[in-house]
């Protein structure tokens, strides 16, 4: 990667934690400074608190990562802090569609975010699960997801942080192919039971991307925080001392979610900025 040590690439952050307590925006931070530190690139990053304060960031941003957070995706329909954010995706998606902009915005969402996204532009369907899916778990490509570049150096299946109590499936697959995107990942099979695996990583278009899952989820820290006696007894109070166990044990792997962690977010960026070269004629 070649980029000149004077410019700074612009990263906003979008909070949509709603100020709950939680994991994620410290991970984004810490794979942010360390892509910067590992590549001595200048980072300027801001972060935007969608849900409490109604903010987003404007158009003078290079990347766009936008988090998880707690709730229901179907429930905040027509808040005020969602229009405001849905305003915000179609300012950058027409910026995008614009022959005028050579450079395009580059967009990451997490979860919730996924979920939002995948309402707003009608690429599936957004229901209430069954039960919460609470650990870590496998995810699987679907045919093509080996030549995409955020994957790369991935195993087929490799290993997700994923809690949620949503799902988004039943892709609308012309609407899909419409916009220029692919579905990537879907959960894990459960033969046992007859629902729909959900979708777990699609690419909406050339510039956008997201995962149902956590990305960002940083192994050592969420393993430290689930061994906190508050944090493992409301595991344990409401998902068995068993799945705890294996939560810590999953964690500690260094083929599951470390290497996931090594991979996606730090290759979106090494993406998104190589996207931002100047092409020479």
């Amino acid at each position: 990667m070649s980029w000149n040590e004077n410019q700074s690439i612009r990263v906003a952050i979008l909070d949509l934690y709603e100020g709950f307590e939680n994991q994620g925006m410290r991970c984004l931070r810490e794979i942010l400074n360390q892509f910067a530190d590992f590549h001595h690139l200048n980072i300027h990053k801001d972060e935007f608190d969608v849900r409490l304060k109604n903010e987003v960031p404007g158009l003078d941003y290079d990347i766009y990562i936008s988090s998880g957070g707690p709730g229901s995706p179907l429930e905040s329909e027509g808040s005020d802090w969602e229009r405001v954010y849905f305003n915000w995706l179609d300012r950058v998606q027409e910026y995008n569609r614009s022959d005028a902009h050579i450079i395009k915005k580059q967009v990451f969402f997490i979860c919730h975010s996924f979920q939002l996204a995948c309402r707003q532009l009608k690429v599936g369907n957004v229901t209430q699960r069954k039960s919460t899916s609470f650990g870590v778990f496998p995810v699987h490509y679907l045919p093509g997801a080996e030549s995409e570049p955020v994957f790369a150096g991935l195993k087929d299946p490799f290993y997700a942080v994923d809690s949620r109590d949503y799902q988004v499936i039943q892709p609308d697959h012309n609407k899909i192919t419409e916009m220029g995107g692919q579905i990537l990942a879907i959960e894990k099979a459960r033969p046992h039971v007859p629902y729909e695996r959900a979708m777990m990583a699609l690419r909406f278009n050339e510039n956008m991307i997201g995962t149902q899952f956590h990305p960002e989820a940083d192994a050592i820290g969420m393993s430290l925080h689930l061994q906190t006696p508050e944090k493992k007894k409301t595991v344990v109070d409401n998902y068995g001392l068993e799945k705890w166990q294996n939560m810590i044990g999953n964690l500690n792997d260094p083929d599951k979610i470390m290497h996931t962690y090594a991979h996606i977010l730090p290759n979106f960026l090494n993406e998104s900025i190589a996207k931002m070269q100047p092409v020479e004629i």
